[in-house]
Formats: C-alpha cells, sequence, structure tokens
C-alpha cells in the first residue's frame, strides 16, 4: 500500500466515488532511488489512465490536489508539458515550452538514495556555492545552451560525499567531456547531455567495464506519450 501506482489509485477511486475496483499491472523500467521519478510518473500515470477511462469524471484541479498529496514530483509528471519550472515544494508548476529531444548518457550506481535522508542532509550542510539560476532568462530563451550554462544540482555534494559510487560515476563523465553533467534529482542516477549522437553509444559500453555498472544511452521527450488503451473489456 505504500507503492504510489497504488495511493494513485485508491486516492482516485475515492475522490470520484467508484465503487468498482481498480486493477494495476505495474512493469517497472526506471530503477527505486535513482532519482530518476519513477514511481512518481508511475503514479501520475495511473491518474492520468483512470481520468481516460472514467472520461473525465474528476475535475482538473482535483487531480492536481490528488497528485500532489501523493508526491511533490507526481504533479509534473501529470502536466502537459515536459519541461517546467517549479515553485513551492515542486507542486506549483510553471510549464514553458518544451526543449527539442536530446541525447542522454545516464549512469546508473548501485546505490539507493532515500530521498527524505537527502533533503535532511541537504538542510543540515552549510555548502553554498552561490549558484542561482536566473530564471527569467530560461523564461526567455528556452534552449539547451541556456539550460547547459544555468544548471546545478544542490544534492551533488552531500550525496557523493556520502555515496562513492555516485562521485565516481559523475567524475567519469565529467572526463569524457560532455557540456553538461549532473546528479538526477537526489540520486543515485547520473547523466551527462551530449548534445550530438557522437560515440555516446561507444562511451556507454566503455563506462559499464570501467565502472561495472549500467551505462545507458536515452533521450528526452518533447511531449508525453498519449494514453492508448491496450484492451478492452466489454
Amino acid at each position: 500500500k505504500d507503492n504510489l501506482a497504488y495511493r494513485a489509485a485508491s486516492a482516485y477511486r475515492e475522490a470520484a466515488g467508484l465503487q468498482e475496483g481498480i486493477h494495476v499491472r505495474l512493469t517497472k523500467h526506471i530503477p527505486a532511488g535513482a532519482g530518476l521519478g519513477g514511481g512518481s510518473s508511475d503514479a501520475a500515470a495511473v491518474l492520468r489512465g483512470l481520468d481516460y477511462l472514467t472520461e473525465g469524471l474528476l475535475d482538473t484541479e482535483v487531480l492536481k490536489k490528488i497528485a500532489s498529496n501523493i508526491g511533490s514530483d507526481v504533479s509534473f509528471f501529470l502536466c502537459h508539458s515536459t519541461t517546467a519550472l517549479a515553485h513551492g515544494r515542486g507542486e506549483i508548476l510553471e510549464p514553458i515550452e518544451p526543449l527539442p529531444e536530446e541525447t542522454l548518457l545516464l549512469i546508473l550506481p548501485p546505490v539507493h538514495v532515500s530521498t527524505r535522508n537527502a533533503y535532511e542532509m541537504l538542510g543540515r550542510s552549510s555548502d553554498d556555492n552561490g549558484h542561482h539560476t536566473d530564471l527569467s532568462l530560461i523564461r526567455a530563451r528556452r534552449d539547451w545552451d541556456t539550460i547547459i550554462s544555468s544548471a546545478h544540482n544542490d544534492f551533488e555534494v552531500t550525496t557523493a560525499d556520502l555515496y562513492p559510487e555516485v562521485r565516481c560515476s559523475l567524475g567519469a563523465l565529467r572526463q569524457k567531456g560532455y557540456p553538461l553533467v549532473l546528479l538526477s534529482g537526489s540520486g543515485a542516477a547520473c547523466f551527462a547531455i551530449a548534445r550530438n549522437d557522437g560515440d555516446v553509444e561507444s562511451d556507454a559500453r566503455d563506462l559499464t567495464e570501467e565502472l561495472g555498472w549500467p551505462c545507458l544511452v536515452t533521450r528526452t521527450l518533447e511531449s508525453y506519450p498519449l494514453v492508448t488503451p491496450i484492451s478492452a473489456k466489454p
């Protein structure tokens, strides 16, 4: 019952007053504790699916409230844009024009980072790198060059200090000379923006062999996949 997909189905059923049961089959592809929003995107997918199946039974604001109550990141995956500025604890979203798809090199260190612990460590940290993102510039330009020059992650120092595998992964990516290397969320996943396909596949193979844990090539999304029924019962 702690699974976010289960909580989403239960909350939707209660809010909509549904008497029927809901059966959810979940096939995980995104690892837990990686800072990739796997659980949050599962929950949002359940809400989107149920909204489709009930033909929009719940008001959009009710869906947003359900999402926010489940977790801060669920609201983002319920947003209609794949690019947004987040405020508050992440539930207040300012959608901006989506960026074009880009190639990423993703490393998955073999550690599980607790989001709660990461926030506690960040709160106790006295480190301040003085890096403050100019949101007005991002709103105005909305391109990868602006993102690359502005992006940073406050979790990186504390998470890398706690987990040597994370520090090693970030260092390995930076040695490859990619224009942007970051920790994803609170970790443990690390990624690099490639800007072109180049030798990314080769780098992924080399790093997998060097580090001993998965290094994958993937892409960002310019739009979310549509909710599509795969079967129907009368």
